[in-house]
């Protein structure tokens, strides 16, 4: 495990949109974390859903030969009320995936409820609450923080891949850092790198409280 968490990492996240596409390109190595790029790529002004597709397909195509990312995280298991809505969504996860698959790039899939544990603790955070974890954990700038929520979903989804890196294969099962910070009382431990922002985060949510 300590090699796999040591390792250098390029991860690319998607937030699958036919409006917006959030996406975010995060280089890791060990525990030091660096944005490379994020943002929310318009579509929107495009007539039709296929030619959006195609240019969301080609957009992500054009960010993976720059940044040739070891892997793409991308939300999956969308659930609306309006189904053609839920299709559309489909449709742009389809595109993303078939874009990495095309660059034999290798994907992982995270659900909603499974992103918003794994940055803030609670599977049913806001996506504000999620962009505001993220600020803090990566040191976002105010003034860098993009005023589309798409970008920081894709941001949060790569960074939940990322903290898949360093979770444990034992020890109780703790699915986040959150868990496994409680467990082992990192807290309360002069630690560095992910786990010493989530023990932060967790006081400062503590004393609001």
């Amino acid at each position: 495990m300590l090699d796999k968490v040591r390792q250098e990492h390029i991860i690319l996240g998607v937030d699958p949109g036919t409006l917006y596409m959030g996406y975010a390109v995060l280089h890791t190595v060990g525990q030091q974390v660096e944005i490379l790029e994020f943002g929310a790529y318009d579509v929107h002004k495009l007539e039709g859903q296929y030619p959006r597709l195609q240019k969301e397909f080609f957009f992500l195509q054009s960010i993976i030969d720059k940044y040739h990312p070891s892997c793409l995280a991308i939300e999956t298991q969308f659930v609306d009320k309006n189904p053609q809505t839920m299709i559309k969504i489909v449709h742009a996860q389809g595109v993303a995936i078939a874009a990495a698959l095309s660059k034999d790039v290798p994907i992982y899939e995270y659900s909603p409820m499974k992103i918003k544990m794994a940055i803030t603790g609670n599977g049913h955070s806001t996506k504000q609450q999620v962009a505001g974890m993220l600020q803090r954990f990566l040191h976002i700038p105010e003034e860098e923080m993009p005023k589309k929520l798409d970008a920081t979903d894709a941001l949060g989804i790569a960074y939940c891949h990322f903290l898949q890196l360093g979770l444990p294969t034992s020890g109780g099962g703790a699915k986040d850092w959150t868990t496994f910070a409680k467990r082992k009382g990192l807290t309360d431990k002069g630690l560095t790198g992910p786990a010493a922002q989530l023990a932060a985060a967790l006081a400062t949510v503590k004393k609001k409280k």
